[in-house]
């Protein structure tokens, strides 16, 4: 045994025995074999011979001799070596092999990785695609989740905070889309609660922002009750100088008093001629049913006109750019707004 600058060194057992310093690990030179420099209660470092430095413990557990890595030096330093080893002997004092131990924690972080805000959103998206929900009501949920919550998408569900949930929505407040950051809490809410009831989760933290938002600023629009206003607005569509399909989509919408969702998305195949009825699939009606509307000569004579239009595709009312692509909901929603602005002046 001989002393070789703050250490001790055993040759017959060629480990260093005595607690280590950050000086005696930075002055370990490499040798031609491998060595230890021991810290005590099993923890040494292991110094190879092209000058890797590894902390390593040995230890028993179940009589049998193994070996515990926690990581280089100088990126793990002497004293969270320590630290780990201290840890691993607390598990070893409750009966747990610290090595099977750190694969479980291991397989956690993974598992929280792959547990994200994101996966977890598209898991929602999916179940409501699954139980047949309305086409435009995963679009709006998709747009929330996906567009709007998109800086949570790559966090562990379980890791997001109160805090977090509320800086993005009051983001989204501050541009004065008050509505949305509302609608948007409720559908982070909705991806909480899965995650709850699915283990993946402990708590919604979105409860906790109920009256955090400013209330939605409400602009009322009531439903036109008076004649001559009904005729104005009939007059206004009649005279609609657009794009023709969408001025034919305003025109069958007041003469079948059908949704504009439902009218947007109508297939040709849908059309009855013969028996005059507008058959509407269970998967574009709100209710989830088959849905009959039966069609005046006027809507018939609407559908005939821009028949066309439609020729070399399945929608009835195409949009400008594409005839396989709907009309927007802005398309038809704009001419209800300019006349309802011009009325009010």
């Amino acid at each position: 045994m001989w002393v070789i600058g703050s250490t001790i060194f055993d040759a017959r057992s060629g480990t260093d025995t005595m607690t280590l310093t950050d000086f005696a690990i930075r002055a370990a030179k490499p040798r031609e074999k491998a060595f230890k420099l021991s810290d005590g209660g099993g923890l040494h470092l292991l110094v190879n011979p092209k000058g890797k430095k590894l902390w390593r413990m040995k230890y028993r557990f179940a009589e049998k001799e193994k070996l515990l890595s926690f990581g280089p030096y100088p990126i793990t330093a002497l004293a969270d070596a320590r630290r780990k080893r201290d840890e691993a002997k607390r598990l070893l004092a409750e009966g747990t092999d610290p090595s099977a131990q750190k694969k479980r924690d291991k397989i956690a972080a993974v598992t929280a990785a792959h547990n994200t805000f994101g996966a977890i959103a598209a898991e929602y998206l999916a179940n409501k695609a699954a139980n047949d929900a309305a086409q435009a009501t995963i679009e709006k949920n998709r747009w929330l989740l996906e567009d709007l919550a998109a800086p949570l998408a790559k966090r562990p569900i379980a890791d997001i905070t109160a805090a977090e949930v509320l800086q993005l929505l009051l983001r989204i407040e501050k541009t004065g889309h008050r509505e949305t950051a509302r609608r948007l809490r409720g559908a982070i809410g909705r991806i909480f609660r899965l995650a709850v009831v699915t283990l993946r989760a402990e708590t919604d933290p979105t409860f906790a922002l109920r009256g955090a938002l400013q209330p939605p600023k409400v602009t009322h629009r009531p439903a036109i009750t008076d004649e001559k206003n009904l005729g104005r607005l009939m007059r206004s569509i009649d005279g609609y100088g657009g794009w023709p399909t969408i001025a034919a989509a305003l025109k069958f919408i007041a003469l079948t008093c059908a949704r504009p969702g439902e009218v947007r998305g109508t297939l040709r195949r849908e059309i009855d001629f013969e028996n005059g009825v507008w058959r509407i699939p269970a998967e574009r009606t709100k209710m989830r049913r088959p849905h009959e509307v039966p069609m005046s000569r006027q809507a018939i004579a609407v559908l005939r006109d821009i028949w066309s239009h439609s020729e070399f595709g399945e929608l009835v009312f195409p949009s400008m750019q594409s005839n396989r692509k709907l009309l927007s909901e802005n398309a038809l929603n704009s001419p209800y707004a300019r006349w309802a602005t011009a009325r009010t002046r």
